[in-house]
């Protein structure tokens, strides 16, 4: 953990996590993933998986697949498989951070656009997940995607707190401007995006949590 970070931590009472990319080095294994998908039924939409990293799947589904159910089912039974055997490695140093802010007292959720079925995998790969936050937020909590700021909006309000006393880390542009709109300390993890490209969207800059 930076000295930076550390001292920031200590001005707030609660730590919000983005899930991909923050807490798991698995943006590169969905990259793969969409980069096929978009191959195969938008070839007239380049670097797809670029443009649509970070929103949910019904909003992909609703932007680019609208009313075309049988082509949506058949991503979702792929992309099941797909995450089912997909590996979830912590992004360097994330369980050591995870203790060290425990110690500081702060409160701890997971704020991602994953769904349950999704979240079923990453139980089954880590049973000691649930324990490690207080809170863990899916897809099914919020009624907006990111970039809307709702989903951490929602993530301050469970815990009492104010926006500004939560900070929040994210990888990808549309999280970051989620954080970023709800008024939180804005952390962008590099694990996706280059540090420069995310500088603008972050108020600190880390490549991962050593």
């Amino acid at each position: 953990m930076t000295s930076t970070l550390s001292e920031i931590l200590f001005t707030k009472k609660a730590a919000l996590f983005d899930l991909d990319g923050v807490v798991f080095d698995t943006e590169p294994q969905y990259t793969r993933f969409w980069e096929r998908m978009g191959s195969d039924t938008h070839p007239d939409i380049p670097d797809f998986a670029h443009i649509i990293k970070g929103q949910t799947l019904t909003q992909i589904f609703d932007k680019h697949y609208p009313n075309q159910t049988d082509l949506q089912e058949q991503i979702v039974a792929e992309l099941d498989v797909f995450e089912k055997n997909m590996e979830f490695n912590y992004l360097p140093g994330f369980e050591q951070f995870m203790k060290d802010i425990k110690q500081l007292g702060l409160k701890t959720a997971v704020v991602t656009s994953s769904n349950h079925s999704k979240m079923k995998s990453v139980y089954t790969h880590h049973p000691e997940f649930t324990g490690m936050f207080d809170k863990i937020f899916t897809a099914e909590d919020f009624t907006e995607s990111k970039p809307s700021p709702e989903c951490y909006l929602i993530g301050a309000r469970h815990f009492g707190f104010k926006p500004q006393d939560c900070i929040g880390f994210e990888d990808s542009f549309n999280g970051l401007k989620s954080v970023q709109g709800a008024g939180m300390y804005v952390v962008g993890v590099a694990s996706t995006n280059s540090p420069d490209a995310i500088a603008p969207y972050s108020n600190l800059v880390i490549d991962n949590f050593l």
